[in-house]
């Protein structure tokens, strides 16, 4: 005599409580494991919130604070932000700052995810002062700050009397301009590009995760078999 024995059918699976899916997917978004508390999922929340805010937040400390930021201007696609922005509030500043500087204005937060000035934009010297002498910014790439009649407003690596040419601009060709992007690869090496890594893979990390709080945990299939189907377990009487 053989007994029966039934697999588990996908009905057995535990079933979770996913309240609102789709406002779920939206805090889980806007800041990661959001979405899962307010589902009540607690433990998987936690875990979201601390692996994937830690690895953004450790590739800003090594990349300085520049690696996130926001620029679709000519010779300065930032691409990376495309998957940056998926880790939610913490990468929205950079959007924050790209507006602040497309109208001429100083960026806040000490430049923190301001997209990196280009040959020719204007600034104000304020500004553009404060951050030379936090050495942020060489005053050579200024050759408006060396005026008898100073302005409010300075040009990054041009002067509109002067017309200087800079050593960096010399090194470059009017297809490929310079812009503050050479100098932050050149002064932090290889952990712009580390820092750049650490933030773009927590924005993709997130993804899955406003996944889970949209259509909750996957649950496991009996492929090929009829869930009922019993099966015959030798040797038992």
């Amino acid at each position: 005599m053989t007994a029966p024995a039934t697999q588990p059918s996908a009905t057995d699976a535990p079933q979770v409580d996913l309240a609102d899916p789709y406002l779920a997917a939206f805090l889980a978004w806007l800041l990661p494991g959001a979405g899962h508390f307010y589902q009540g999922r607690w433990g998987k929340g936690g875990l979201f919130m601390v692996c994937i805010l830690a690895t953004f937040f450790v590739g800003l400390w090594m990349g300085q604070g520049r690696v996130v930021y926001a620029s679709w201007r000519p010779n300065d696609q930032r691409y990376a932000y495309i998957c940056q922005v998926g880790v939610g509030l913490p990468a929205l500043p950079a959007l924050v700052q790209a507006m602040r500087m497309k109208s001429g204005e100083a960026p806040y937060w000490n430049g923190v995810m301001a997209p990196p000035l280009l040959e020719g934009q204007r600034m104000p010297r304020q500004w553009v002062e404060e951050q030379v002498a936090k050495h942020n910014l060489d005053a050579e790439d200024f050759p408006d700050l060396r005026r008898s009649e100073p302005r409010d407003y300075v040009t990054y690596l041009r002067s509109d009397v002067e017309r200087e040419i800079s050593p960096k601009l010399a090194s470059t060709s009017s297809r490929d301009p310079y812009n503050q992007l050479s100098d932050w690869n050149l002064r932090l090496g290889p952990f712009f590009e580390l820092g750049t890594v650490y933030t773009l893979i927590a924005g993709l990390l997130n993804v899955l995760a406003i996944f889970d709080a949209l259509a909750g945990p996957a649950a496991p299939t009996t492929a090929g078999k009829h869930p009922t189907e019993p099966q015959t377990v030798p040797g038992a009487a």
